[in-house]
């Protein structure tokens, strides 16, 4: 069968449930998709998934206002895959051509896709493990647990991503290769590990590895000035004893004062006498001047998080003009197919493309787990 026969549709149709089913990050996510047309560049607003808190029934309820939180999402993502077709590829017949060229083309979608959602761990303050050692017990499935837990967040929905160095780990332990075989992940896809501790865990070569400004201080000890409330956010980092700092600060680095964790959101200023920075979260009690200040080095940053941790926007983009186009939509994804012909080469060329956002909702629903 000649691929004369291969309409755009069949190749879209085809493409989606391979993209689906290797997408990670976006099927654990909180989803907000619309059948509104929409550009890369556009700012959608998106509803915030609810928080409640249950209280203790006595002798009359508590009621609790409907907060219709929302937040701007910014469609600044556009995963796109386009092709040369030669006049071979064009003989082939649809089982063919899906093998040569619309798997692997929803594959690297996908691939783009986890790794743009994946990369949100520059907003998680919160964690656990130890940076520069892969996870290799079970025992970091109770730690991030326990993350979870201190910070309120719902014990249902939890999901895990883990790098390859992890899941080389996990898989020398019994209790977790057991877990992949239970049949309690309620949804098969790929790289799926299996339920452990309350967590259901994926494993994606997507996982982001950070690599930490380095800031240290030469000659003393990296320190901070005293923080008021009223500048609970602002961070001025500064060395002991008359040394000077070297190294820098990124943007997702780990800062450790007074025992709790914080990350870097917007590097203000950055010298060799002082660095200004803005974490998150806030400080929750005035901090003294010359209070030590730890800095996590490189790690893999794996995450385990809720449901509603990180929201995933997707919008259908229109057709394009002047030429054979379609789009398809299911379960809150959509792909958009484009054909061209070049009349002095005598190629086709196929584009597949979407478009999509992400945000974090709430911060402290996720914990990086140090890897």
């Amino acid at each position: 069968m000649a691929n004369q026969f291969i309409s755009i549709q069949d190749i879209a149709r085809s493409a989606l449930p391979i993209l689906r089913n290797n997408l990670i990050f976006p099927a654990l996510a909180y989803t907000d998709y619309s059948n509104d047309f929409s550009k890369k560049g556009d700012t959608v607003q998106v509803k915030k998934p609810p928080v409640y808190v249950a209280d203790e029934f006595s002798s009359q309820i508590t009621v609790q206002d409907v907060k219709e939180e929302s937040v701007l999402v910014k469609l600044d993502k556009i995963a796109d895959v386009s092709v040369t077709l030669t006049a071979k590829e064009m003989a082939l017949n649809l089982e063919d051509f899906s093998k040569q060229v619309i798997e692997p083309a929803a594959v690297a979608l996908a691939e783009k896709i986890n790794a743009d959602g994946l990369a949100l761990y520059e907003d998680i303050p919160y964690c656990c493990g130890t940076a520069g050692t892969a996870p290799s017990s079970i025992d970091v499935f109770a730690e991030a647990s326990k993350v979870l837990n201190d910070n309120k967040a719902p014990t249902t929905k939890r999901s895990a991503v883990w790098n390859s160095e992890a899941l080389l780990n996990f898989q020398k332990i019994p209790a977790i290769i057991n877990a992949e075989k239970s049949g309690s992940t309620s949804a098969l896809r790929e790289g799926s590990v299996g339920r452990v501790i309350g967590l259901d865990n994926y494993m994606s070569q997507q996982v982001c590895n950070h690599v930490s400004g380095g800031l240290s201080a030469k000659g003393g000890e990296l320190q901070t000035s005293s923080i008021s409330p009223a500048d609970s956010v602002v961070l001025i980092l500064q060395a002991s004893s008359g040394g000077q700092l070297t190294g820098t600060v990124k943007k997702g680095d780990l800062l450790v004062v007074d025992g709790q964790s914080h990350v870097v959101t917007t590097v203000l200023n950055c010298s060799s006498s002082v660095a200004t920075v803005r974490v998150y979260p806030a400080f929750k009690k005035n901090i003294a001047a010359e209070t030590k200040v730890q800095m996590i080095g490189d790690h893999a940053a794996n995450l385990a998080f809720h449901k509603n941790a990180f929201g995933f926007v997707t919008r259908p983009l229109e057709r394009a003009r002047g030429a054979e186009s379609y789009v398809t939509s299911f379960g809150g994804l959509t792909l958009r197919v484009t054909m061209g012909y070049d009349i002095i080469t005598k190629k086709q060329t196929l584009s597949i493309d979407t478009l999509y956002g992400f945000k974090t909702l709430y911060p402290e629903l996720a914990v990086r787990i140090l890897g």
